[in-house]
């Protein structure tokens, strides 16, 4: 099982949820050039949104943030892995992370329907080496 995994920085921001919100913010990073790794729009409540950014270069991101006056929570660490899309492929990350007693707090993952897959992990700041050791990273 062929994979890819590497730890990642991401940064978070809660909106007003309403139609246009990701693309006005998407639109402003395509334009300042920075490039996004991932990307997650969640509910929070009736009114609002919390966004998360995974960029290619965190810097970047935070400068054009202030640009507009955009408040970024963050840097947090994330393990960003890339795959072949094959049965039990996010079982056997799993399972190494199982063994090495790292929690998973969250984690998101699609397949591009080509034969491969991304997926986001989040782990406590306090498991990250522990994680990267367990998946070799």
């Amino acid at each position: 099982m062929a994979y890819r995994i590497r730890r990642v920085d991401y940064f978070s921001a809660t909106v007003r949820d309403q139609p246009g919100e990701a693309f006005s913010l998407l639109s402003l990073l395509a334009g300042q050039g920075i490039s996004l790794l991932a990307f997650t729009a969640v509910p929070v409540g009736p009114a609002h949104a919390h966004l998360t950014l995974f960029p290619e270069h965190g810097p970047r991101l935070l400068q054009a943030a202030r640009q507009a006056n955009l408040i970024l929570d963050g840097p947090h660490p994330a393990l960003l892995v890339h795959g072949d899309d094959e049965l039990g492929a996010l079982a056997t990350i799993h399972q190494k992370l199982f063994e090495a007693g790292v929690n998973i707090v969250a984690s998101s993952g699609v397949t591009d329907g080509q034969g491969t897959f991304g997926y986001v992990i989040y782990v406590r700041p306090g498991d990250l080496e522990r994680a990267m050791n367990a998946l070799e990273v």
